[in-house]
């Protein structure tokens, strides 16, 4: 049972890495939001301190995810610093696109739809992870294993 598990494991690794670092990344989304909120008071009547609150917890989540992403994910052999910040850059423009994605569907469900900021965060966070598995997939890592 152990080799069966182990080898579905390597068989998937990379799909099962993203599933468990884009959970990861999303406590950390979701906690550096709650607690930029908290300290903001921001609420479903303060719709621009949760957007600030969105976007700091963006800024945390990013940082995060290019770490997790490049090491355990897609295991970038890129080495070089030039490489590196061109890895980085693509990584963070994606990232830029899904936030203001993210930014938008925030300010439609909570404004104008009146749902709970805490329910839009986490239907926005599912959006933006599958978004960004597909660009860090097909633009970003896709030639860094050598």
């Amino acid at each position: 049972m152990i080799k069966f598990a182990w080898d579905m494991y390597k068989k998937y690794e990379e799909a099962v890495n993203y599933l468990f670092f884009g959970f990861l990344a999303f406590v950390v989304n979701m906690a550096a939001y709650a607690l930029a909120a908290w300290v903001l008071h921001a609420d479903d009547e303060k719709v621009a301190l949760v957007l600030i609150a969105t976007s700091f917890a963006w800024v945390v989540a990013v940082l995060f995810a290019y770490w997790t992403n490049r090491t355990f994910v897609f295991k970038s052999q890129v080495k070089d610093k030039g490489g590196i910040w061109k890895e980085f850059s693509a990584f963070v423009g994606a990232r830029v696109v899904t936030g203001v994605m993210e930014l938008a569907i925030m300010y439609v469900m909570v404004d104008l739809a009146g749902i709970h900021n805490m329910i839009a965060k986490f239907i926005c966070n599912v959006v933006v992870i599958v978004s960004n598995y597909i660009f860090s997939k097909l633009l970003i890592f896709k030639n860094s294993k050598g």
